[in-house]
Formats: structure tokens, C-alpha cells, sequence
């Protein structure tokens, strides 16, 4: 246990508790490594029947990662840290959507970004009526990861793209619609479902203690955001939408011109990639994201984009590109293999 995590067994149960409410619980290197060894000692433990996610306050799951660090790393020059950041966050990633045993989150409040990675893959995945699931990451100048642009590829329609190129907040219902999450329960049920849990080792119960969902809105606009969203490229897609006069149209395209061209335009690559292979799986997805995240630092707008966001707040951000002038060889750039320092998912790795 420490102050930013509370890692325990209880009777048949692996518990993972994070604990930094006033951060939103935001997800720091040390907390994930302490994450995956826990998922490793459980795997192999007889005891331990399932494992429960969760995190102490009301207005977050976990609303990303720790990025402090990040920015700070970065802005000196060292561009080590953070890909080593992303490569163990990833591997971690990549365990919960494998692991052997049932994961079982419980998404109160905000799950984003680096929480979506360590919730949404489990097999098990809970929200009430305060959840607020979204993949942000465009705003900031990166790209859906953390294995978030496989959910979103897997999203019912163009929805992937809507959502990782807006970053729009779903509710529990819209969660459960796109794939982000399985069951819906009030909060008010979640304490006993946990006892239960923990007391029998049983993750039937959950689908017996779940509620009906609520409705989805995205699942209303599910026909007009497929037509929006059939364009291949940034440029014909932000056309589209522009001649368009639509409220839905108009209203993403505001969303749109907030956000990095560069992982814009990265991101709509991403989804279709993945969408367009069907043995794609969460390894091929954190792969195909490192790429992108691996020369973040130097090529991206992720400082900038942390600026103008997180540190100066001063919402704007100077992005490199604009949508009308990014050039053609930008997106392959980002997204070309790494060769050898391709992401592995060995812990010396």
C-alpha cells in the first residue's frame, strides 16, 4: 500500500484500489508497475479467484495518467522517460485484456485516457449513473492509446471515430453502446456486489445484480455520425462535415478544430487500420500506438498541447499543422514500424 494505491487480498478476491481522489486518481508510472506485479503474483494464485478495480472518491475512476512527469521530462530534452512510460503502461494494457482470471472494474465519475486502459479491457466492466467514459487524448496533441483505438475500431459504425477524434464524454449508456463497458448498476448497489464478490469468488453475480442500461444518445445519432465519418482522410472528412449544415455536423466540426491536426489525422489512420484487419487484437493496437508515441516528444504536439491544456491553461495551443497544410507524409511518418525499438511486451523489454 501507498498513497496513491491500495493493493491487497481479501478472502477470494485480488483488490486494487487507487487512492488519490483530489488527482482524479490519476494513473502514475509507479502505480502501474505496481499493478501489473500484483496481476502477475495473482495470476499464478490458487486463492485468488477474480480481481475488483476500483478507486476511492466520487468523481473519478482514473481520469488519465499522471503526465507532470511527462511534460517536464520531455520539455528537458529526455525523451527516455516517456517511452518507457508508455511501454510498461502498455504491457499492463496488454495483461488486463489477457488476464486469466475475471477483471472486474467498477468506472465511478471520470474514466479517461490511461483509466479507460485499465478498466475497459477488463472482462468485466462496471459504470453507474455518474459515469463519464471519453478518449481525450487529440486535445492534447497524442493519439487514443493505452489499447483505447482497438475499442474504439470495435465501436458499432463510425462511432470509433467520432469519439477518439472528439473526445466526447459517454454516459453509461453510451458506454455500454460503443463497447467501453458491459454492465450498468447504481452506485448505491455497487458496496454489496463488492462483499458479495470478495466472499465467494463468483463473477456471475454480477451479471444477476445489473440493471437494465440507461438509453444511449450516441446510439440515436448512431445513422447520421456513419455518415459523417465515411471519409478516409482529415481533409475530406473536415469538407464533409463543413458543407454540412447540420447541427450534429456543425457541432463536431467546432469540436474538431480544438484538437492537433497531426493526431487527428493519425487517429482516423489508426481506427481504420485496425478496423480493416481482423486479427487485430490489443497487441497489435498498443504496437501500432507506440509507434505514434514513441517519437511523440520530438514530432508531436504533445508539449504543446499539455501546455496550452494542463500547465498555462490558456486553451491555445500552437499546433504545428494546420488541417488545410498537413503534409501527406505526415501521418505515414508517425505511424511507420519502429524496427528495433518496436514495442515488446517482456517486462526487461
Amino acid at each position: 500500500m501507498s498513497d496513491e494505491i491500495n493493493i491487497r487480498k481479501e478472502r477470494r478476491a485480488g483488490r486494487i484500489t487507487l487512492t488519490r481522489p483530489k488527482a482524479l486518481n490519476a494513473l502514475s508510472y509507479d502505480m502501474c508497475l505496481a499493478m501489473e506485479d500484483a496481476l502477475d503474483a495473482w495470476a499464478a494464485d490458487d486463492s485468488v479467484n477474480l480481481v475488483i478495480v476500483d478507486a476511492e472518491g466520487d468523481k473519478a475512476f482514473c481520469a488519465g495518467g499522471d503526465i507532470q512527469k511527462l511534460y517536464d521530462t520531455g520539455r528537458a530534452g529526455d525523451f527516455a522517460f516517456g517511452r518507457r512510460f508508455w511501454r510498461d503502461e502498455y504491457r499492463l494494457n496488454a495483461k488486463i485484456a489477457e488476464y486469466p482470471k475475471p477483471y472486474i472494474a467498477f468506472m465511478q465519475g471520470f474514466t479517461m485516457g490511461g483509466g479507460v486502459g485499465i478498466a475497459c479491457h477488463g472482462s468485466h466492466r462496471i459504470v453507474c449513473d455518474s459515469s463519464q467514459i471519453a478518449m481525450p487524448e487529440c486535445g492534447i496533441g497524442l493519439v487514443p492509446d493505452v489499447g483505447g483505438s482497438l475499442l474504439l475500431a470495435n465501436a458499432p459504425g463510425r462511432l470509433g471515430e467520432y469519439l477518439g477524434m472528439t473526445g466526447t464524454r459517454m454516459g453509461p449508456g453510451d458506454a455500454i453502446h460503443a463497447g467501453f463497458a458491459d454492465h450498468y448498476l447504481p452506485a448505491s448497489g455497487w458496496d454489496a456486489l463488492k462483499a458479495e464478490l470478495i466472499e465467494t469468488g463468483d463473477a456471475t453475480l454480477i451479471e444477476r445484480a445489473a440493471s437494465p442500461a440507461p438509453a444511449s444518445p450516441l446510439a440515436a445519432t448512431q445513422a447520421e455520425v456513419d455518415t459523417l465519418f465515411t471519409a478516409e482522410t482529415l481533409p475530406d472528412l473536415l469538407e464533409a462535415l463543413e458543407s454540412d449544415d447540420t447541427e450534429i455536423a456543425q457541432s463536431t466540426l467546432k469540436k474538431l478544430s480544438r484538437n492537433s491536426p497531426l493526431s487527428l489525422a493519425c487517429t482516423l489512420d489508426m481506427i481504420h487500420r485496425l478496423r480493416a484487419t481482423p486479427s487485430a487484437d490489443i497487441r497489435h493496437a498498443l504496437d501500432l500506438e507506440y509507434r505514434f508515441t514513441h517519437r511523440a516528444m520530438e514530432h508531436s504536439d504533445i508539449l504543446e498541447g499539455i501546455r496550452a491544456q494542463i500547465i498555462d491553461k490558456d486553451r491555445q495551443p500552437n499546433w504545428q499543422h494546420d488541417p488545410t497544410t498537413l503534409p501527406d507524409t505526415a501521418v505515414s511518418d508517425m505511424l511507420a514500424p519502429l524496427g528495433q525499438d518496436a514495442l515488446t511486451f517482456d517486462k526487461e523489454g
